[in-house]
């Protein structure tokens, strides 16, 4: 428990309100983003002459305290929270914000930006902040997961069970996590990671997977599974119906176990993506799924390391709040 008091759920009607008549407002920016150090100034003067004020300010420089930030964040109960930074720190504010009376709204201040993206959001600063000012309060899904033990003894402690925006991945793309250099990243941006791949791709081993989803059993041998809750990844979108607001997991391989199709898989999901439909047998759709594999691995949570397979995954409809454009979907 946070401390903060229960508060009864308003509409979306009713918080848009709230927040368009003076609500409390709370600013938090990842200083240690790809641009959000560069950008933290350009970002308050833009906010500002947008007439959105906040009651506190919290400029992050050491990532490792977001948990502790978040917690003093809600103690404000606050009608919206504004989160700046990459998808790592929205997946941080996801985590706590999810099933609460309050709404998110995110400045793209990341490398790849995926869960903006897939919340339609413009990644320029300036059409950004016109959202916060002039867009709706829509209610999204997230992910939730729970992984095991790094020694397979059991759950991971207080049951291992993690919320999430985007995506959970297993195989090359947690080396990737794990590797890929900060000062890279800032540099080149979304290259960082085509970079890392490969560098990393021909030491890789393939790996067999369980996936069941209710009645339906696959096994299949690759180097990259992803469960996407989000409709983008890399930057780029997995399928032209892929919503963060569809009430679907995503489940999807990329290439078998030769090396060579992982990069050429890779490829032709990111050309193809906008085209491509969850329809398509590539795809498996469920609002839950179970994988385990041989070898047990290390799960990717939204860029973090959380535990290790076995995992079950599942979908949390509309548990956020979040500032949308206008144009947004919301079903």
């Amino acid at each position: 428990m946070d401390g903060t008091r229960p508060r009864t759920p308003r509409s979306k009607t009713q918080l848009q309100a709230a927040i368009r008549n003076g609500g409390r407002a709370v600013l938090v920016v990842n200083a240690r983003s790809r641009r959000g150090r560069r950008l933290l100034d350009r970002a308050r003067e833009l906010l500002d002459a947008a007439g959105i004020e906040f009651v506190r300010e919290f400029p992050v420089t050491d990532p490792g305290r977001l948990k502790e930030i978040f917690a003093e964040v809600l103690a404000l109960e606050p009608d919206l929270v504004v989160v700046g930074g990459g998808d790592g720190t929205v997946a941080e504010a996801v985590s706590h914000l999810a099933h609460r009376d309050v709404a998110l709204g995110v400045l793209p201040l990341g490398t790849t930006n995926n869960f903006a993206r897939s919340l339609e959001l413009p990644l320029n600063l300036a059409d950004a902040v016109a959202v916060l000012r002039d867009g709706k309060v829509a209610d999204v899904d997230v992910g939730w997961v729970q992984g095991t033990r790094p020694d397979g003894s059991g759950p991971e402690p207080d049951g291992g069970r993690h919320i999430f925006a985007n995506m959970v991945s297993l195989g090359l793309s947690v080396q990737i996590a794990e590797h890929v250099p900060h000062g890279l990243k800032r540099v080149v941006g979304r290259a960082a990671y085509a970079l890392t791949a490969a560098w990393l791709l021909p030491r890789h081993t393939a790996f067999r997977a369980t996936i069941r989803a209710g009645d339906r059993v696959e096994e299949v041998t690759t180097h990259q599974l992803n469960v996407a809750n989000g409709a983008h990844h890399s930057g780029r979108r997995i399928a032209r119906d892929a919503s963060p607001d569809d009430r679907l997991l995503a489940v999807y391989r990329l290439g078998d176990e030769r090396r060579l199709r992982l990069a050429s898989a890779t490829a032709r999901h990111q050309l193809t993506g906008p085209r491509r439909s969850l329809r398509e047998d590539a795809f498996l759709t469920t609002d839950e799924v179970h994988i385990a594999t041989d070898p047990p691995m290390q799960v990717d949570v939204d860029g973090e390391i959380r535990g290790r397979t076995p995992v079950t995954v599942r979908l949390l409809g509309n548990a956020l709040r979040v500032i949308v454009p206008q144009s947004f979907v919301d079903t």
